[in-house]
């Protein structure tokens, strides 16, 4: 059969999901009775909450006999070593930039990646309905991304199509009427042309993605780079370096019709497909047949920029909530996730009640911590740290991230003074679509760290800000601390809302009456710049006088609840977060007072 390999690569929220959908409804792919989901391809719980892919996944439609082969990248940065992956094993991209908002940081990272190897994108300028596109500027805007990414002339002279993914409709320009994505199907079949590969050739093929299933066990996918596949032909896993994984059989073959995976008795080479049979397998390794002994080349990937610590949760509360609570179970479930999420690194202490985590940013291991705590894992989590390096001359280096805001004109200003003290250099500043201003920077992932929340109060929640690794540059020095005090819990027991009362006007409660605490639990802020520990255990003093008054009932401001990300980042470096299934606490990492000054006087 004739087949196109592509992925769908653009910035978080600029339609390629939606772009699937309507692919999948305009081919055929549902029968005429079935019920249509909604962003059908972000099946995960957490993907259809936060409106994001996180997952890449693949899937495929048939268009006038052509097999397309389609994969739904992440567009978050954070993500990043899955984009890597998938582009390694398809022979084009559709490039979705939104017509209003334009190109954007995490454009910019996956269109790099794609241009490196080689692909040509066809370039969809998408929601062109919008009252503020602008779409032959950012046409204009996206030719000068690939100069600047050192484009080929053949990459630089690519496809463009208009369309409105809500609305499933593409056009080749503006002036034709607007019916249906054809010219998305059409471009495909045209302008990406399947890679060349001998038939005849051994069979071998690079693992892109790893899913674990009950009665398959692992499922392996990837593209067939030489020979054909064929069910219960002897094959063989190599790594990166030649040594041999593993020997069996090829137990299943599946290819992806729809969003089925369905099973097939052979497949040849350029084909995208999923096979089962192998134990120890995993992404980049190289599977063929059993007397092939050197591995196929893998795709670098970017090295984790950031780490946390998890360790058992410890504290007077732990074990209440969860099911999975050992140092042991919590060190498998990372090592499971590290086994098919290449751009995340788990490494023990020599005691092994602790493990350094290491990816690519906040929002990646926040992603890990929440589907831990849903598994019924109880955890404590340091806050992240960025990975610094040395260079020839053992100078400290520090990741360092490009940063586009967009903000209202009457906040610039408070937004370039709060970079200004994390260490952050302003590259440039330019007016923006809306009536927004863009300012450009270039800051320490360190100093980063929690400003998200801050960013959202000061634009009064109508600024964007998206981040992008840059590069390793020398340690740009100390950034003062920002964030105020805490106040801490003195005992164990349930908040008073009598003490909660007397404490309001010392900072903002993160705990309202009747919460379980403990010693050493943050149960709010301070309003100034030192940690207070509190008593809110007390209750109101009991006489035998009878008041002349009734008292007036206890009217406390509701606490502020912190989020799982908004938890991580505000913490500093002697504090956890304590993760249960059904609770986010802030806590000191050292719960006694005594304990807590030796350690301080230690540094």
């Amino acid at each position: 059969m004739d087949f196109r390999n592509v992925a769908i690569i653009a910035h978080v929220d600029h339609g390629k999901t939606t772009m699937v959908d309507q692919l999948f409804k305009q081919s055929g792919i549902y029968e005429s009775h079935q019920e249509i989901a909604e962003r059908a391809m972000d099946s995960h719980a957490l993907e259809k909450e936060r409106g994001i892919t996180i997952l890449s996944k693949c899937t495929s439609v048939n268009w006038n006999g052509t097999k397309i082969n389609i994969v739904d990248t992440p567009g978050h940065a954070d993500f990043g070593g899955e984009v890597e992956r998938i582009l390694s094993m398809v022979d084009g991209v559709l490039l979705l930039v939104d017509a209003a908002e334009g190109p954007m940081p995490q454009t910019k990272f996956v269109v790099s990646k794609a241009l490196a190897l080689g692909l040509k994108p066809i370039v969809v300028i998408n929601k062109v309905d919008k009252s503020d596109a602008r779409p032959e500027e950012v046409i204009d805007e996206v030719f000068e991304l690939f100069m600047t990414l050192d484009a080929t002339d053949e990459q630089l002279d690519f496809k463009t199509i208009f369309s409105s993914a809500k609305e499933g409709w593409a056009v080749k320009d503006l002036s034709e009427p607007r019916e249906d994505l054809k010219p998305v199907f059409e471009s495909i079949i045209e302008n990406i042309k399947p890679a060349k590969f001998d038939e005849k050739a051994p069979f071998s093929m690079i693992i892109t993605m790893l899913d674990v299933e009950p009665y398959l066990g692992r499922v392996l996918t990837g593209r067939i780079q030489s020979g054909k596949a064929k069910v219960n032909m002897s094959i063989k896993s190599l790594d990166l370096d030649g040594n041999t994984i593993e020997s069996g059989k090829l137990i299943k073959l599946l290819s992806y019709e729809g969003l089925k995976r369905n099973p097939i008795d052979e497949a040849f080479a350029g084909d995208i497909v999923a096979i089962a049979g192998l134990k120890e397998a995993t992404v980049s390794n190289t599977i063929c047949d059993s007397f092939i002994t050197k591995p196929i080349k893998a795709q670098p990937i970017d090295p984790p920029t950031l780490s946390m610590t998890f360790s058992v949760n410890n504290s007077p509360l732990s074990g209440q909530d969860g099911k999975s609570v050992t140092s042991r179970l919590i060190y498998e479930r990372l090592l499971k996730e590290a086994e098919s999420n290449v751009s995340i690194k788990v490494a023990s202490n020599e005691t092994n009640d602790a493990f350094e985590v290491s990816g690519r940013g906040e929002l990646q291991l926040g992603i890990l911590i929440e589907n831990m705590r849903r598994e019924g894992f109880e955890l404590s989590v340091s806050r992240p740290k960025v990975l610094f390096k040395t260079d020839d001359q053992e100078k400290k280096l520090e990741p360092i991230e490009e940063v586009v805001v967009d903000v209202d004109e009457q906040y610039s200003g408070s937004v370039m003074e709060a970079f200004g003290l994390r260490k952050g250099e302003l590259q440039d500043m330019k007016s923006s679509a809306g009536g927004k201003t863009r300012l450009i920077f270039y800051a320490p992932s360190r100093g980063l760290i929690g400003y998200h929340n801050q960013f959202m109060t000061e634009t009064r929640g109508t600024g964007m800000m998206t981040r992008l690794f840059h590069s390793y540059q020398p340690y740009k020095g100390v950034i003062e601390k920002i964030r105020n005090g805490v106040l801490i819990s003195l005992g164990k027991g349930k908040a008073i809302g009598y003490s909660l009362a007397n404490l309001e006007d010392r900072g903002t409660l993160f705990v309202e009456p009747g919460e379980e605490v403990y010693e050493g639990m943050i149960v709010g802020e301070h309003n100034r710049g030192n940690d207070l520990e509190v008593n809110i255990l007390k209750g109101k003093q009991l006489t035998n006088m009878r008041a002349a008054s009734k008292d007036d009932g206890i009217k406390l401001v509701p606490p502020r609840k912190l989020s799982l990300e908004q938890a991580l980042t505000y913490i500093e470096n002697d504090e956890l977060v304590e993760v249960t299934p059904n609770h986010i606490r802030l806590r000191k990492m050292y719960l006694d007072p005594s304990e807590r000054k030796r350690m301080m006087k230690k540094g």
